[in-house]
């Protein structure tokens, strides 16, 4: 990996975020005490999208209770549930007047249901507040709750995405406390549990795997008729 400090290339030097949109969807955050895995996780590409007015909430605190190499997401003890959140999270969806919301949390090992139920609470305010806008999850792993799977499926989301990230051979490198298995089975059941819901996933490409190991990763997803995938680029 690339030391921090390094001098980065001027192709991968963005604007700063100043349009009239960001400054709305920034404003909403703060005023609403809200948190946005773009912001969080340092993302570079957080001004474009958010001047196009698109923005992933993050929800159950921003602490995580995993630490993955690759993540930006401080890590630590988290804080209680706030159980105002779904209802926070929806109505500025409603504000912001989105089509489509995409929702992702920290990983809550410390929770018996790794945070589902909030999941569940947050779908539910959303066809509430926001019945017209797509819902699309990004879940943790859960520890390979199904009950916590079934519960987050149960409330209706649109789409259901759990990242692999990387190949299994980078996993103990990469990705501390995860296990590609585990990931893959919980992609395999969501199909098995609710096959009307498309499933996603999410590779980063560039940590030092091959080509060779790619291919095999989409096959697996393949067979477990996982619907979408997206590839991204590992930034170091």
């Amino acid at each position: 990996m690339t030391s921090p400090h390094s001098r980065k290339p001027d192709w991968l030097k963005v604007r700063l975020p100043q349009g009239p949109q960001w400054a709305r969807i920034d404003r909403l955050h703060r005023e609403q005490g809200l948190h946005s895995v773009c912001r969080s996780a340092a993302c570079p590409n957080l001004g474009e999208c958010w001047d196009r007015g698109t923005a992933t909430f993050m929800i159950l605190g921003n602490t995580c209770t995993r630490s993955c190499a690759f993540c930006n997401v401080q890590d630590g003890i988290p804080q209680p549930v706030d159980e105002c959140e779904p209802r926070k999270v929806a109505r500025a969806v409603a504000t912001l007047q989105l089509k489509h919301a995409v929702i992702t949390s920290v990983t809550r090992d410390d929770l018996s249901d790794g945070g589902a139920e909030q999941f569940a609470a947050l779908v539910q305010a959303l066809r509430l507040e926001a019945p017209s806008c797509r819902v699309e999850l990004l879940i943790p792993d859960l520890l390979g709750n199904l009950e916590a799977l079934e519960t987050i499926l149960n409330a209706g989301p649109d789409i259901l995405g759990h990242n692999l990230e990387t190949v299994p051979r980078l996993y103990a490198q990469a990705r501390q406390g995860a296990d590609f298995g585990r990931s893959l089975q919980l992609l395999r059941e969501a199909r098995q549990l609710a096959p009307h819901i498309p499933t996603k996933s999410g590779l980063m490409l560039g940590l030092g795997e091959t080509y060779d190991e790619i291919i095999d990763v989409l096959h697996q997803l393949r067979a477990s008729d996982v619907s979408f995938l997206t590839l991204g680029q590992y930034l170091a």
